[in-house]
């Protein structure tokens, strides 16, 4: 039977994710808006997100932090054309991100020393094969595959090369070795549930020894650009952002960081995406229908969760029948006001997709379930009408 309780807040999308219960406009309200994002009273609120992320995520004193353009993707790629170049790289990718930084590598920076290490949607590459004499490129969670690495263990202290993570649906939610990093790079729009277009970019003194000791063979466009004279250039990580910040967008990050501090920080941001993810763990163990695609516990996501359809029915039916199947449950779960945006990545295997993040509410994923069982029933008899019930 259909549900009788929907979520409170229904919005689990993996990006632009939920907001953090309470907010509301209001929060907005100090918004530098009108000034100049170089006035003192800019810089200050620029300064005051980088401080408060440094806070937070427990980044070390000696890394660097940078608010940078174009959300996690800018970030990224201003490391990648910046750094890369002074060795050979390796990159690892086991869904749609970490492939589209390889073909940055190869087709773009046309890296002739380049190594691709890659694994099908739900598993990890053979991590053993990584050569840390090398620049290492890899995403630390999978947001389309639901894969995350475990832990940090792999990556050796005497590395030659950097190691440079995109970490944006994994930082606020799970514990990065920052020491085993030298780049790390995030968006807002992730676990704090900020507004996109705006990235961040953290450097540790090893990928800070490479931009001063190594100038790429390309051209660099200006918003990429990281020093001055063979020096890294002080400002961007002090607040003098490489182009025009939205002060607003910053606001909305600064009420996001003291709303982090109120649940405990770093530690009470990990509870609760921990807490999320083992709603969602239990109820697939408990339902037939339904299973991850990440095949191994260790390096399951507990933010970005991707899940498969296991029904034999389903399974059988033809690609392009099992595709429409769950887009159906998707529209019919939008239709009912229970749950918006669960549908997979374009690039990922057909399922769903559930964002656990700290924003989300354990009490809404509770109420969510019901409704993933009522609709996966409805579709299933109506998308084929001959097939019996235990089918």
């Amino acid at each position: 039977m259909q549900p009788n309780r929907k979520p409170a807040m229904p919005n689990f999308s993996s990006g632009p994710c939920a907001k953090r219960p309470g907010w509301s406009p209001a929060v907005l309200a100090g918004a530098s808006l009108g000034r100049s994002h170089r006035s003192s009273e800019g810089k200050a609120r620029l300064l005051a997100a980088i401080e408060g992320t440094r806070e937070v995520l427990q980044v070390p004193d000696d890394y660097r932090i940078a608010i940078v353009p174009a959300s996690d993707t800018g970030a990224v790629e201003m490391a990648l054309w910046s750094l890369l170049g002074a060795r050979g790289v390796d990159v690892l990718a086991w869904e749609s991100f970490g492939a589209g930084w390889a073909t940055d590598i190869k087709k773009q920076l046309k890296l002739p020393d380049s190594r691709l290490l890659e694994a099908d949607y739900g598993l990890l590459p053979d991590l053993s094969q990584v050569d840390f004499g090398r620049d290492v490129v890899f995403c630390w969670n999978g947001t389309t595959s639901g894969v995350r690495l475990p832990h940090g263990e792999w990556i050796p202290d005497d590395r030659a090369g950097l190691t440079i993570c995109d970490a944006t649906s994994a930082a606020f939610a799970m514990e990065l070795p920052w020491d085993k990093l030298d780049v790390v790079t995030f968006s807002w729009q992730k676990v704090l549930g900020g507004e996109a277009a705006h990235g961040m970019l953290v450097l540790g003194p090893r990928a800070v020894a490479r931009l001063e000791s190594h100038t790429p063979s390309w051209p660099l466009p200006k918003i990429f650009r990281l020093t001055k004279g063979g020096k890294l250039s002080e400002g961007p990580f002090k607040g003098e952002t490489i182009n025009t910040p939205s002060m607003l967008c910053v606001e909305d990050y600064l009420d996001t960081l003291s709303w982090a501090r109120s649940v405990g920080g770093l530690p009470g941001l990990i509870k609760r995406v921990n807490g999320n993810a083992a709603v969602l763990a239990d109820w697939v163990a408990a339902t037939p229908w339904i299973d991850f695609v990440a095949r191994d516990a260790a390096n399951r996501s507990t933010t970005s969760v991707c899940l498969s359809i296991a029904d034999a029915w389903f399974t059988n039916l033809p690609a392009a029948e099992g595709d429409a199947v769950a887009k159906q449950i998707v529209a019919l779960l939008e239709a009912e006001g229970a749950a918006y945006d669960l549908g997979g990545h374009r690039d990922a295997p057909t399922g769903l997709r559930i964002w656990c993040g700290a924003t989300v509410e354990q009490e809404n994923l509770e109420a969510l379930l019901p409704w993933l069982d009522w609709a996966y029933g409805e579709v299933k008899a109506r998308f084929s009408p001959t097939s019996k019930a235990g089918d």
